[in-house]
Formats: C-alpha cells, structure tokens, sequence
C-alpha cells in the first residue's frame, strides 16, 4: 500500500498495481479543482488478501474520521461495492468512472466542505519515487487468463494517444526526472495510430528516445512475454544506452501445461528464445504464480528448474488466490493453500541465490546509477546500490564502482567516481 499525505483537501491511498498510484494522482487533482475534500482509497482485488486489506483500511478510516467523506474506488470497489457501501460517510465509485469529476459530484451531492478537513489518516512507508517518474500508456486488456479479475474490472484494452504520452513524459523531465518508467494493464500490447502509421510498443520507445533527449534512461514495467515487439524491445535496449536492459515478464510459470491452462500466449522456449537473443547484455525479473490449479509437484519442478536454468535476477512469487467470477475459481484440482506458500518460499529462494550470484559478478566493475533517497541508487538491472563516502542528491546520474555486497539487505555497495547533479527543480 502507498499513502500520500496531499497539501489540499484531498488524501489519497492506493493497494495493488502502479496503476492505481498513478490514477490517484489524476483523481486527487480533480477533486482539488472541484473544491471537495475527503479521502479516497483506490482499491486492489487482484488477490483476496488485496481486498480484503483495502476494506479494512476503510473502515478504520471512517472510524477515526466520522464526518470526512470517504472516497472508495478502484478493482476492490468494482467488483464488491457493497462491501464498502454499509461503511459511514462512503462513495463507491467504480473503475469506470474513477477519472469522472461528476460521478465524485454526484455520489456526495453538491456539499460545501467549509472549512479544510482535518482528516487523520496513517500514513505507510512508500517506495521512494523521487528519482522516476511512472507514465501510463494505456489501460485494460483484451486478454483471456483464467485467473485474472483485472480484465474484467478493467474492461478492454485502450491505449493512449502518443501526443498525450509525449505530454506526460516531457512534464516529466521538465519537473526533473531523469528516469521515465512506461506501465499499463498490458503496456506490451500499446498499439496506436500516429500520423497514419500504426506504432507497437516499440515504436512508441523509440519515438520517445527520439523527441525527449532529456529522457536519459527510460524503462518498461511488467510486459507479456508473448508480444512480437519485445524482440525489437530487446534489440534496442542492447544498441541504445538511454534504454535500461531489463525486462520484467510476466510470466506467471514455466510449465506449459499450466500455462496452456492459464490461457497465457507464451510457453517455456519463448522465454527461453528472449534469453538468448539477449545474449547476457539484458537481465530478467519475472511474476510466478505458485499453486495454480492442477500444478502438481512435477509441475512445478518444470517452473522451478526454468528458474534455475534461465536465472532471472529477481522474481515475485506469490500463491494463487481464487477470484470468484474466473475460469479457474471453478478449476478442479485447487491446491492446499500452505502447499502454495512453501512453493513460493522455495521458488523465492532460488531467486534469491540468482540474484546473489548475478550481484556478485558486479564485484570490481564501473557503472551508472540513479540516485533514489539516502544514498541508495539503482543500476540499470534495477539492482539496489548503497554508496559510500559522500551524500549525493536525489535523481543523480553518476558513476560508482561495484565494492561489494550487503547480504542482509540484499544490495551491493559502492563508491562514487564521478557525478554531476541533474537539475531537479
């Protein structure tokens, strides 16, 4: 979870996906601009334990704030509104019309707020954001995965004009980040029309590279490993320096009898096809989900031996979780819930030992990194770095050279060769 404490009338807590952060972002500006004040909680329901936090963390919100509305929206509140509804002071406003200054209007009535709400809301440690900057590229997905909500919550897959990316991504750089990160539902099927040609996922980076030279590192988030473009993805990220090489897959296993289950588009050698025209200059995270129905030990063994043959450096693992209304809720051969949790403890593990190995390599070696927050900075393979010696602001660019490895926190540690700010205000 992420909470921002907002300077206005408006506080703002988001569960799940980047998305979700992103988006309520927009609705904390446009509720501002309407002169509300209240709280809205932009709900998650990709897991059952997702949603049920976001519901409990509404009510402890009305509790501690009695006449502070109460703004609930998101997947949690789309796919189960009355779970939110019997809570005081609540508005369920649904996916659809979450960036709907009128539906916010509508649900409160025309209410004159007065004075600024004193609204009590704890705040949570956030990942720090200071150093990049998220920018959706489209939204929804027209996907068939047995297992997933958020398609159906989400609705089809829209994908956003380039001249509206281009907006956001130069405000970005503007306000000074050096770090833009492309995201969306399914941000590797982007497909667009710009000025009479279609442009893939591809083009869309290589036309960003090209108009913003203030971009001087751009990343992609979560991609479906099934998508053409991402070979172009992979050619360009080893030619161009502004393009960090590393992809997050979203693979969810490596057994293609799960994964013909799950309906997922990609199999054990597409990955394995990616890996090798990588050619080591690429690293790889991915997504696995642990006890899908019908996995049986043999079959994760074929996603845990892809583990170790493949060595991706990270990997969020996590037990699956039935979502009533998908085709697998109504799977045969559901597994045992602690048999799901010892799968991802393990599969944990084993990335945990690839990452070691890949940070251990770094030993001795020079490169770049971006400056997060009290000395701790990422490399391009998204690997955190803590650098000794001096304190160096955030959203820095500068060289460090690789001493060593911190294995408790799993970073390595460094020492700045050279750095030269970036303008950052």
């Amino acid at each position: 979870m992420q909470a921002e404490n907002n300077k206005n009338n408006i506080k703002t807590l988001s569960f799940g996906c980047r998305l979700n952060t992103l988006e309520s972002e927009k609705i904390k500006k446009l509720l501002n601009t309407a002169g509300l004040c209240g709280v809205v909680v932009n709900t998650c329901s990709v897991t059952a334990e997702a949603e049920r936090q976001s519901g409990q963390t509404v009510r402890k919100i009305a509790r501690e704030n009695p006449n502070t509305p109460i703004f609930v929206t998101g997947c949690g509140a789309t796919r189960n509104p009355e779970l939110f509804q019997k809570i005081p002071n609540t508005f369920v406003i649904s996916n659809r019309d979450k960036l709907n200054i009128n539906a916010y209007i509508n649900a409160i009535g025309i209410k004159d707020c007065g004075n600024p709400c004193q609204i009590n809301v704890e705040e949570s440690a956030k990942e720090s954001t200071l150093s990049k900057q998220f920018v959706q590229i489209q939204n929804g997905c027209n996907h068939q995965c047995t297992y997933c909500i958020t398609r159906l919550l989400r609705g089809p897959a829209v994908s956003f004009k380039y001249e509206d990316i281009l907006a956001d991504v130069r405000a970005a750089t503007n306000r000074g980040y050096s770090e833009i990160v492309l995201t969306g539902v399914d941000a590797a099927s982007y497909i667009q029309t710009h000025n009479g040609r279609t442009i893939l996922i591809s083009d869309l980076c290589e036309m960003l590279l090209n108009d913003v030279p203030e971009i001087k590192r751009l990343r992609l988030s979560s991609v479906d490993p099934a998508v053409p473009a991402i070979k172009n993805i992979i050619e360009m990220m080893k030619t161009n320096p502004r393009f960090m090489p590393h992809l997050h897959l979203s693979m969810q296993s490596g057994s293609d009898s799960i994964l013909k289950s799950m309906l997922r588009r990609h199999n054990a050698k597409t990955v394995r096809d990616l890996v090798k025209l990588a050619d080591g200059k690429i690293s790889f995270s991915w997504d696995i989900i642990c006890g899908f129905p019908g996995e049986t030990d043999e079959l994760f063994n074929e996603t845990l031996n892809l583990v170790r043959e493949l060595k991706p450096i990270k990997i969020h693992a996590f037990p699956y979780s039935i979502r009533p209304g998908t085709v697998a809720a109504e799977m045969p051969n559901q597994v045992n819930k602690h048999v799901s949790k010892q799968r991802v403890k393990i599969i944990t593990d084993v990335a945990n030992e690839n990452m070691r190995t890949f940070m251990n390599k770094q030993i001795g070696k020079t490169t770049s990194v971006l400056v997060e927050s009290n000395n701790i900075a990422r490399t391009p393979d998204d690997i955190p770095v803590r650098i000794a010696k001096k304190t160096i602001p955030e959203r820095t660019i500068c060289d460090v050279k690789i001493i060593g490895l911190d294995d408790t926190e799993c970073v390595m540690r460094a020492i700045p060769i050279c750095f030269s700010p970036t303008a950052f205000h």
